[in-house]
């Protein structure tokens, strides 16, 4: 696990990496603000688990900084990158706050989440530019990966042409073996 950082300066949201991302993985901006996300949240105090996406395998999917979410998530996830999992624990006022938790939360509670952030993207109807960017981008991951397939192709195919090239060998010294034996047969 990762070292724990204080995100707030006070001590309200701490999160811990518990997974690291690749390193060129994406990560939210401004173009890419929508976010899938898996997680299981559970009280401090008890460990006991009162909300997840494991259960159904869902994803949860939601716009940074809109306030849609718990305050912690809004500062947390913005730090993460895709694939990354990251322990993040939450101070009441970072949580549900003002806004009152839900019934199965006491207000005072501070709560643990581990989020996975599984993708962020850009938000429906988002500038032309940042859709084209990306498009761009998706369009150089795929050139990459056809090189890549072409390379090992080639590669496999110089491989069965050593094979057949080292059998044609062994088979042309049985040939020049065989001949050999039916020679010395004769002359005897």
């Amino acid at each position: 696990m990762g070292d724990a950082i204080d995100l707030t300066g006070d001590g309200g949201v701490i999160k811990t990496i518990v997974k690291s991302s690749k390193i060129d993985a994406e990560r939210p901006t401004e173009d890419f603000p929508l976010v899938d996300v898996h997680y299981e949240g559970t009280l401090a105090d008890t460990g006991e688990v009162f909300d997840t996406t494991h259960e159904d395998n869902t994803v949860f999917t939601f716009e940074l900084g809109k306030g849609s979410v718990i305050k912690a998530w809004d500062i947390a996830v913005k730090t993460m990158k895709v694939g990354e999992i990251a322990k993040i624990t939450c101070r009441p006022e970072y949580a549900y706050g003002s806004a009152g938790s839900p019934p199965d939360i006491p207000p005072d509670a501070t709560l643990v989440f581990e989020v996975e952030l599984v993708a962020c993207r850009p938000r429906k109807g988002s500038s032309l530019g940042s859709v084209s960017d990306e498009r761009a981008r998706l369009e150089e991951l795929k050139k990459q990966r056809e090189i890549a397939a072409a390379a090992k192709e080639e590669e496999k195919r110089k491989r069965e042409e050593a094979k057949a090239a080292a059998a044609a060998r062994v088979q042309a010294k049985l040939e020049a073996k065989k001949g050999q034996g039916k020679g010395k047969a004769k002359a005897k």
